[in-house]
């Protein structure tokens, strides 16, 4: 079963209904039970970082989420899910992560050209980096993903797999060990998005 955190930020009906669509199991919980009895976890996230910190905090679920993913269980962060798995955020002051992930979430207006807009909406081609992620097993370099975010995940090289062009390329999707985060909405990605989620479900976890 995958637990999906349920931490107050967002409707997460079109994720859960997803795995549904591929035939998995997942469950939205705010449960620490449910979420250590699951085989993997979906770090899900919309709005201002600071604010969904505080929440997965208050909620004593980061915790959990942490303890689980250090064990060696599957986990996926999904946009602001993606970015609170770094060690700081750069939104409005700074901000603490979860340190699953070594590096910095920060504006994109200050490495994409000014014409463009932020934030960022819409599909973007995916391009891989360094050896295909198993997170990508089911799709192709090229693939279009949909994006909606102001910042993004820098200073990450070690963990990037894959990046979009934004006027510049930014990161799309990082991975250390058994932990991995999207910047963009595998949910809203359409036949892509199901067949990376798909892939996630098959990852393994904990011997």
């Amino acid at each position: 079963m995958t637990a999906i955190v349920d931490y107050g930020v967002g409707n997460l009906f079109s994720l859960a209904s997803s795995f549904g669509y591929i035939g998995e199991q997942a469950k939205l919980t705010s449960d620490a039970e449910e979420i250590r009895a699951s085989d993997r976890i979906i770090l899900p996230g919309v709005g201002a970082f600071a604010d969904a910190a505080k929440k997965l905090e208050e909620s004593g679920l980061a915790a959990v989420v942490c303890s689980e993913a250090r064990a060696g269980k599957p986990l996926l962060g999904i946009c602001l899910g993606m970015q609170m798995l770094f060690e700081r955020s750069c939104e409005y002051g700074e901000h603490k992560g979860l340190g699953l992930i070594k590096g910095s979430v920060k504006p994109m207006r200050d490495v994409i050209p000014a014409e463009l807009k932020i934030p960022q909406i819409g599909w973007n081609a995916l391009k891989f980096h360094g050896e295909k992620s198993p997170l990508f097993k089911y799709i192709n370099e090229g693939d279009f993903v949909y994006f909606v975010h102001s910042y993004y995940g820098a200073d990450c090289e070690d963990s990037l797999i894959a990046t979009a062009e934004y006027g510049a390329d930014i990161t799309a999707a990082v991975a250390s060990g058994n932990v991995y985060g999207t910047q963009f909405h595998p949910e809203k990605s359409g036949e892509v998005g199901l067949s990376i989620l798909r892939a996630f479900c098959e990852i393994g976890g904990r011997e």
